[in-house]
This record gives structure tokens, C-alpha cells and sequence, in this order.
């Protein structure tokens, strides 16, 4: 429209030095060419000035424009953040193996990621029956998010050998999992005691940054029994499984970084995991070193490493999100679990529990009233379906897996992790 106005000012102008020529007959032809063209000159300058500075001047398209995605209207990006994935390792021994499938149904869900392991102690037949129910599973294939360390690892509980177990379980997740936010480490006698789709609600609102991880530097009676004996795990070197044995010589207790122990089950951070794999400091090669000869590793290690490290220290939650039953003092190891436990289950808060025979009873009770799972099925969540009808997995059929249908138990865990993160709890509780 502008350029128009311009160009119409532009002919009226020419017209009129026309009439100029006309008025003035003594001025030939050619004398009257020289100043028009003079004129035009100026006149043009003066259009591209006056177009360059206009404010309602039409400027030529970027490149950008002329693709689809310039004409599109982009929304605001939310500031929910997506919902969290866990990564699990299930290990068990020989004679784990119905059990910890029945704990990896027990715990599936299509967006989390897991390694199951049963170490060399257990029969090349039972592995093989594990490998085949993994790699078989319709769900499993599907997702892709269910991995088995075929290569199996020779694992002693008291010894170093668990925790590099744990710390393979950790790197292939980092390799091959994809995203997911805490790892969590379980054996075949551990149970869920709340649903996925319970956990992923209750997680949805903390930090990703913390870290799980029951722990004290008060060892007591550790100081003498486990930190200062030196012991050798067979499991290092042999390939059949034994108990550690101790050497006559015993050692001090380290003044390059501090003691810590507690449980050896917890829920780490991505962030902690990358650190303890990657070891840009050199304090995790360090302290795992100490801990090659130090009795019950699985209860120091991790303990150790995060709360020496000073990007850490500060991200500890003081709780192992168990429920477990011990004696007073604890002895090696804990009571195992009954039906006269399940009300103290539940009453916990706490979305684990261990440890559990085989089969017991408590097991179905616990499938019917807190995880609402039919005999040999998934556990249900919004992501499954399919019907109940005839007995047939509802989770047979899956429908969209970002869809969370949480139970009771997403209340109990939140009210855990409310205390857990209460200013009573939290930081008076951490790497104490």
C-alpha cells in the first residue's frame, strides 16, 4: 500500500515536467531531458531513504519463513516434568529363579528398565529357563526393557562381589537403558508392597537428584569386626563359590576419607550412578578398592562414596524404602516375613520388603490386596487394557503407557517421603 502512494507521487511528478516543457516552447526537447532525469535521480533516492526507515515498511521474507514451521504456533513448554523411571537389577542364587520371576512381574512396567541376574552358583538349566522366560515374553519383547546378565557372576553376599555385580548391573543400564532416573537394586527375595504406577505417582514431584540410602557413620562394633579384619573373596578368582576367609594381619581404619555403613539396598540417583562408574573423581576407584577387602561390602561402599563426595553428600535420603524385620541387635541377616507381618508391611509406608520364602502365603496375600495382580500376571496399571475375562492378563493388551492409575499404596509412599524430606528428617539425617 505505501509503495503505491510512492509510486502514484512518482507519475504526478513526471507529468508535470511535462507540462513544464509544454508551458516553455523555447526549451527543446533535449534541453529539458537532462534536469528530469536529474530529478528522477533524487527522487529515487529519496524513496529508498524513506523505505529503509519506515516503520510500515514490507521487508523481504527470511529464509526461515518459507518453512511449515515458521506458520506454526508453538505452545509453552510445561513445566511438569515427565514422569520418573526406574532402573532395576533383580539378582538371586541358585534356586532364586521362580522367585525372581515372580518379582519381576511383581515390578514391571513398560517405561522402567531392568537386569536380572542369577549368579554362577545357580544351575546352567535354571539360567537357561530364566533366559527363555525373558527373551519369550511378548510384553518384554515388545518394550525391549528386560536384559539378562548371561554371562553370569560368581557372587558371595559378604564380599566385594556383590558390589561389582551391582556396579555391572549399573554400567549396562547406563549403556543400554535409555533414560530413567534412579536405580534400584533388589534380590529375588525382595516384593513390592505398592504398584508401579504407585511408585512412578509418589516420585513423580522429588528431586532426581536423591539418593536413597540408609547409613550412619556411627559403625561401633563394625570398627573391629569387619573394618579392620582384612578378608579375601574367592569369588574374585575362583569359579566355584565359597565364604570369604580372613588373613592374620589387620589394619587400621582409614584417615583419607570417612567410614559409613547401613543397608545394602537402596535407590541411587542417575547423576550418583554416572559418578561411580565414571569416577571423574577418583574417590569411587578409591574406595571400592578399600572395600576388595572389607567384610560385608554391599553395607559400606555406596554409603562411603557418597557421603566423601562433595557433590553428594547433600542428596541423601536416610532410608532403604524396606521393610525389614530384625533382631535386637541386628543379627547377619533378617527375620524372614510371615502372614502376621502383613499389617506391619503396610503400616510401614515403605514400598519393599524383604525377606520372603518361596511361595509363602504372604506373597498371594499381598498379589490380592495391595498389588491386585491374578497368579502369574502383571501387576495392573494404566497402561494395561485388555479385560480379566477368562482369566487372561488385562496387561495382555496394552494401551497408552504414560497413563498412571495409582492406588492406595501412592498415598503411603508419599506419606513416607514427606517424613523422609520433613526438616526433622532430612538434613539433620544426612551423612551423620
Amino acid at each position: 500500500m505505501w509503495y503505491s502512494k510512492q509510486m502514484r507521487l512518482f507519475t504526478i511528478f513526471c507529468s508535470k515536467m511535462k507540462k513544464l516543457n509544454l508551458k516553455y516552447p523555447a526549451i527543446t526537447e533535449r534541453k529539458w531531458i537532462f534536469p528530469l532525469a536529474i530529478a528522477s535521480l533524487f527522487f529515487l533516492f529519496i524513496f529508498f531513504i524513506t523505505t529503509l526507515i519506515s516503520p510500515n515498511a514490507t521487508t523481504p521474507p527470511s529464509s526461515a519463513s518459507i518453512f511449515v514451521e515458521s506458520k506454526l504456533q508453538f505452545l509453552p513448554i510445561s513445566t511438569l516434568s515427565s514422569p520418573p523411571r526406574f532402573a532395576y537389577l533383580i539378582s538371586g542364587s541358585a534356586g532364586d529363579g521362580a522367585m525372581l520371576k515372580r518379582t519381576l512381574q511383581a515390578l514391571y512396567h513398560p517405561n522402567n528398565q531392568y537386569v536380572v541376574h542369577l549368579d554362577a552358583d545357580s544351575s546352567p538349566q535354571e539360567r537357561l529357563h530364566l533366559h527363555k522366560f525373558v527373551v519369550n515374553n511378548p510384553i518384554f519383547r515388545k518394550f525391549n526393557n528386560v536384559r539378562m546378565i548371561t554371562k553370569a557372576n560368581l557372587v558371595t553376599y559378604r564380599g566385594p562381589t556383590m558390589v561389582a555385580n551391582t556396579l555391572h548391573a549399573a554400567a549396562i543400564l547406563l549403556k543400554q537403558g535409555g533414560q530413567w532416573d534412579w536405580f534400584i537394586n533388589l534380590s529375588a527375595s525382595d516384593y513390592p508392597l505398592v504398584t508401579q504406577d504407585d511408585l512412578i505417582h509418589a516420585f513423580s514431584d522429588l528431586p532426581r537428584d536423591l539418593n536413597f540410602i540408609d547409613h550412619t557413620s556411627d559403625i561401633g562394633w563394625k570398627e573391629f569386626q569387619r573394618a579392620k579384619p582384612i578378608i579375601i573373596d574367592p569369588g574374585l578368582y575362583m569359579n566355584k563359590k565359597s565364604d570369604v576367609f580372613w588373613i592374620t594381619q589387620r589394619r587400621s581404619v582409614p584417615t583419607a576419607f570417612k567410614l559409613f555403613t547401613g543397608s545394602a539396598w537402596m535407590a541411587l540417583s542417575r547423576p550418583f550412578i554416572d559418578f561411580c562408574i565414571w569416577g571423574w573423581d577418583n574417590l569411587p576407584r578409591t574406595v571400592l578398592m578399600y572395600y576388595a577387602n572389607f567384610i560385608s561390602t554391599p553395607e559400606g561402599y555406596f554409603h562411603t562414596v557418597v557421603c566423601n563426595a562433595q557433590e553428594f553428600r547433600n542428596t541423601t535420603v536416610n532410608s532403604d524404602l524396606h521393610f525389614i524385620s530384625w533382631d535386637n541387635p541386628p543379627k547377619q541377616h533378617p527375620h524372614y516375613l510371615t502372614l502376621d507381618d502383613m499389617q506391619k508391611m503396610v503400616d510401614s509406608n515403605a514400598p519393599f520388603a524383604r525377606k520372603f520364602h518361596q511361595d509363602d502365603p504372604v506373597l498371594d496375600k499381598i498379589d490380592n490386596e495391595l498389588l491386585f495382580r491374578g497368579q502369574g500376571m502383571f501387576v495392573p496399571g494404566g497402561w494395561c487394557t485388555g479385560s480379566l475375562e477368562n482369566g487372561t492378563d488385562p496387561c495382555s493388551v496394552v494401551g497408552n503407557t504414560t497413563v498412571l492409575r495409582p492406588t492406595a499404596g501412592a498415598k503411603r509412599v508419599k506419606t513416607l517421603t514427606g517424613s523422609l524430606l520433613s526438616n526433622d528428617s532430612f538434613r539433620p539425617r544426612q551423612c551423620i
